[in-house]
């Protein structure tokens, strides 16, 4: 079950009206770069404003017959401006339209996006400080290696979302260029003041050298960042899936009154919320591959990387708001379980104070590393073959219970010592 989306605000970006707009916001940007400049009378520029709306459904049955978008959309802008539409697009070709309306929209997208990463950063903030000293078991390959914390989990979490909202933010800055430079990019019909006055009143930066379009780098730096957003999205969600093994269970995904988990087992309690954005993530990296194909387009462009923007812009802006918004729920309705973290620290008989017993031997004890390595390696084989107590398999070593004394060996096996830097960690994530 994948939950309802409830975002209207990112989706309402991307409907026929919302890109008809755009395009028109855009026209009458350029409408009144071409006023200040004496080509359009203030009195046309006032009448366009009054006049200029747009009508998704008119405009589709135009297209109908021209099969041209942006031709079809003027010519509908003609029906309801009048005489004086013979202003709006000067100079202009479809691309200075549908690439800088493009831009303002991503841009839209992108702060929504942003603003998800902050809801997302404050989530996994608060979850670091309230699993801060509560001891697990840190695992590499899946197998007991040594204690961490919860806490110290969720903060490189926190550290690797910083980043992505680093680079996402770069990526949005770049996306935020428009161009007004005519049919091939050369201002042969037009002017770069036009240019500059109209995007300014966008809010958008002019491309510095355009060809019929903004080159498609940019979309592809921002595609791909939320790729790797979406890579590390799956990370997360991973971990978190890992986390809910009925043999580990150190945390829980909230689980609501009348919630079912399965059809066949009504035991079942799934974690279907991180295994949902672990497939949703795929798409945002397989979107990503898109927009990287579509930087190589023919001399002053081709139409190629069109048909897959209309799909990728939206999808890939929709479902990065979407996983954002999901993603914080689930983490603000965790479940930890440090009952049970402390169970699977115990369940390797303390096989995990390896290390501080091997630098014992060499620091304090004089042994050469590697025949304390060995030495400890045995105790630890049989500890683990016979269940019992890494501990005792220690004390029952003459050539291990010479150097180091009963005192010092309980001394080494305190697990509180995996944290002794935590505050430091801490303070360098969070200040």
């Amino acid at each position: 079950m994948i939950e309802r989306y409830t975002r209207p605000e990112m989706g309402a970006l991307w409907t026929d009206e919302a890109r008809l707009q755009a395009w028109l916001e855009v026209e009458l940007a350029i409408c009144e770069a071409w006023c200040k400049l004496g080509v359009i009378p203030a009195q046309s520029l006032a009448h366009i404003r009054e006049t200029a709306a747009v009508n998704p459904e008119r405009v589709r049955a135009i297209e109908e017959v021209t099969r041209h978008d942006v031709i079809a959309f003027l010519t509908a802008l003609e029906e309801t401006v009048g005489p004086e539409a013979r202003f709006i697009h000067l100079g202009c070709t479809s691309s200075d339209i549908v690439d800088t309306a493009g831009a303002l929209l991503l841009t839209r997208a992108g702060r929504k996006i942003l603003r998800g990463l902050d809801e997302l950063l404050t989530a996994l903030e608060d979850l670091a400080r309230k699993g801060k000293g509560m001891l697990c078991m840190g695992r590499t390959h899946g197998i007991h290696a040594e204690p961490t914390s919860f806490g110290l989990k969720m903060a490189g979490f926190y550290t690797e979302f910083a980043r992505h909202r680093q680079r996402f933010s770069e990526a949005l800055a770049g996306m935020a260029y428009g161009k007004i430079s005519g049919a091939v990019g050369t201002y042969a019909m037009l002017e770069p003041q036009v240019e500059e006055l109209a995007l300014g009143l966008l809010g958008l930066l002019p491309e510095p050298v355009s060809t019929q379009i903004i080159p498609r780098d940019r979309h592809a730096h921002y595609f791909t960042s939320l790729a790797l957003l979406g890579g590390g999205v799956e990370r997360l969600c991973t971990e978190l899936r890992h986390l809910q093994r009925t043999e580990v269970l150190e945390a829980e995904e909230g689980f609501a009154e009348g919630q079912k988990g399965s059809s066949a087992m009504p035991h079942k309690k799934n974690p279907i919320s991180a295994e949902n954005m672990a497939g949703l993530s795929r798409l945002l990296r397989g979107n990503a591959l898109a927009a990287l194909e579509n930087m190589p387009l023919w001399h002053e462009r081709d139409i190629s990387h069109s048909s897959v923007e209309r799909v990728i812009m939206p999808d890939s802006t929709i479902l990065a708001d979407y996983i954002l918004h999901r993603l914080k729920k689930l983490l603000t309705g965790l479940r930890l379980r440090p009952e049970n973290m402390r169970r699977n620290l115990l369940s390797s008989f303390g096989l995990f104070f390896s290390q501080r017993v091997l630098l014992a031997l060499v620091e304090r004890a004089g042994m050469q590393r590697q025949e304390a390595y060995a030495l400890v390696q045995a105790c630890a084989m049989r500890s683990w073959e016979e269940q019992k107590p890494f501990r005792d398999m220690l004390g029952r070593e003459k050539e291990i219970t010479s150097r180091l004394d009963a005192a010092l060996l309980d001394e080494l096996f305190d697990p509180a010592y995996y944290l002794r830097h935590e505050d430091v960690i801490f303070q360098r994530v969070f200040g």
